[in-house]
């Protein structure tokens, strides 16, 4: 996936103008690529459209306008985007509790990396976190993930996202629209 440069941002003052109607095909895109996956894990997959929009409203919010600020952030935000092959998705474990209780959870998570897949085509594939968001004590409430599933899949075949940690095994069955948008990342 091609990585966002600054011709594919809008100014701050004209995204202001666009934002609203951005915003809502944002949201209306994302809802075929979010899976919930058991009680409280969420992945979003990213694509070039989810990213721009965390882009252009990092910038809106911080004020961002300078070109050396503006590629810094893209720097960052495309390390999001999927690279060939890859799906990408940023993975949100929403739990609710007082702060003793949310890290007790996250605590009981630690060693999640080791079971997240994507299951394609018959076969299991692992995710890839980013380092750093599991000190082997917790896990980070927020993951980057990334599945290596090589070429395309088939929106008419099963596809699913699959945890078997110990403390917390769920699976999800990805529907139609969801397939659908995957296989476009992947070029099909």
């Amino acid at each position: 996936m091609q990585p966002l440069t600054r011709k594919d941002l809008w100014p701050l003052k004209h995204y202001d103008g666009v934002r609203d109607e951005f915003r809502k095909a944002v949201i209306a895109a994302k809802q075929d690529r979010r899976v919930a996956v058991g009680p409280f894990m969420t992945f979003v997959f990213e694509n070039r459209l989810t990213v721009k929009f965390q882009v252009q409203e990092v910038l809106r919010v911080e004020r961002i306008d300078s070109p050396e600020a503006i590629e810094e952030e893209l720097e960052g935000f495309n390390g999001m985007l999927p690279g060939p092959g890859e799906l990408s998705a940023t993975l949100l474990i929403e739990l609710t509790g007082s702060d003793s209780e949310v890290k007790e959870q996250l605590a009981r998570l630690s060693g999640l990396a080791n079971h997240v897949f994507v299951e394609v085509e018959g076969r299991r594939v692992r995710g890839n976190f980013d380092p750093g968001r599991d000190d082997g004590r917790r896990v980070s409430a927020v993951q980057y993930v990334r599945f290596p599933v090589g070429g395309r899949i088939d929106p008419a075949r099963p596809l699913a996202v699959v945890i078997d940690h110990p403390a917390y095994s769920h699976r999800a069955e990805l529907g139609a629209a969801a397939k659908k948008s995957l296989a476009i990342d992947l070029g099909g």
